[in-house]
């Protein structure tokens, strides 16, 4: 038995839930689905109806034991807490059902939980690689131009840096999204993939003419060259054909946009690899420009602009998932502390000031 007709119904309903009610985007709930598909193959398919404590105990054990496919070695702690609680928040759900409510206990649910030392190792936050602004113009420089693909590919990683986009947002954005004029990205939610459904307009980060110039080739290209109109892609996906070969070859650029974030991170990996240098994912690039914030910013008013140029509601999102101090800039700075050679400018300690008190409103620890 392959599937269990009742359990697919009830996730349907819990799918559906996510996503009107929770607001979840497709991304987060293909892996809540992933994560009950695992549970049902431990247990086999059986009926949710009869779950017991002891099968969360098991589950544990079991997925402690596999494998990553892609690198042999065992699940991560992280992948193991998101699995377990995504299961775990099915469950509780499940325990407000019509017909499993008599069935289930809501206390048993806590047998999915990771040990208090585990759930810290699944948590803790890593140091976050990021390129600098000289590693992604060198890459520019490596690129090739001489075809229209590689020309796209160039501006595309030109774009992400200028725009601080996110790669579902870029790979859905038209030619109209883009105001070379006002030097401004339109992120308009009803045509572009953006995070939480948000619109907003953010303007060209301050990373050199030479990064404005490859983008505004590119449009000028897409418009002059390739006719290509306001509701054309403004990174339009490649033409694939059928050689002499009978083999698949790039032959050129399509008026559609691409349908996933897949051909970017190979554009970005490809790129990276034959300038000599590790690969960075598109992501990345904000993590970059939010360092770039740090040093550019003076006043509590321009960090918070530069922060809803990333699409940032609040400032402190900013410091917390992307401004982080890098190891060596963290010992100069302790080296300043111990020897200081002068008294903090009045605006770096209104800054501080002002993320002290928003930490404190939102009581984050």
């Amino acid at each position: 038995m392959k599937h269990n007709a009742k359990n697919e119904r009830i996730k349907r309903q819990y799918f559906t839930f996510l996503s009107d009610a929770k607001g979840q985007n497709s991304a987060t709930v293909d892996g809540v689905a992933m994560a009950l598909s695992r549970f049902e193959d431990y247990i086999k398919n059986g009926d949710f109806k009869k779950f017991h404590y002891q099968q969360a105990k098991g589950f544990k054990a079991h997925l402690a034991k596999q494998l990553n496919k892609s690198t042999g070695k065992p699940l991560s702690r992280s992948t193991l807490h998101t699995t377990l609680r995504h299961v775990k928040s099915f469950f509780q759900w499940l325990c407000q059902q019509t017909g499993y409510k008599s069935s289930l206990q809501y206390g048993d649910m806590e047998y999915f939980n990771l040990s208090t030392k585990d759930a810290r190792i699944a948590t803790t936050r890593r140091e976050k690689l990021a390129p600098t602004i000289e590693q992604i113009r060198h890459v520019l420089d490596s690129m090739e131009v001489s075809t229209p693909i590689q020309r796209r590919n160039r501006a595309l990683i030109a774009f992400t840096l200028l725009s601080g986009a996110r790669d579902a947002a870029i790979a859905s954005m038209k030619l109209k999204h883009v105001d070379l004029a006002g030097q401004r990205v339109i992120q308009d939610a009803r045509e572009v993939d953006t995070k939480f459904s948000k619109s907003f307009t953010s303007y060209f980060f301050p990373v050199g003419e030479d990064i404005i110039g490859i983008v505004a080739d590119w449009i000028n290209y897409l418009r002059s060259e390739a006719l290509f109109g306001n509701d054309d892609p403004l990174f339009p996906k490649t033409r694939m054909i059928v050689n002499e070969q009978q083999q698949f070859e790039a032959s050129g650029l399509k008026r559609e946009h691409w349908t996933t974030t897949n051909p970017i991170r190979d554009i970005f990996k490809e790129a990276f690899t034959q300038a000599d240098l590790d690969y960075f994912n598109p992501h990345s690039f904000r993590d970059t420009l939010a360092s770039l914030g740090e040093q550019r910013c003076n006043t509590v008013e321009q960090f918070k602009a530069w922060s809803q140029n990333l699409g940032h509601t609040k400032v402190l999102t900013t410091f917390m998932s992307y401004g982080e101090v890098q190891p060596q800039k963290q010992s100069e700075i302790f080296e300043q502390f111990r020897n200081p050679q002068a008294e903090e400018p009045n605006h770096v300690q209104e800054l501080a000031r002002a993320v002290a008190l928003e930490i404190r409103n939102q009581s984050v620890v």
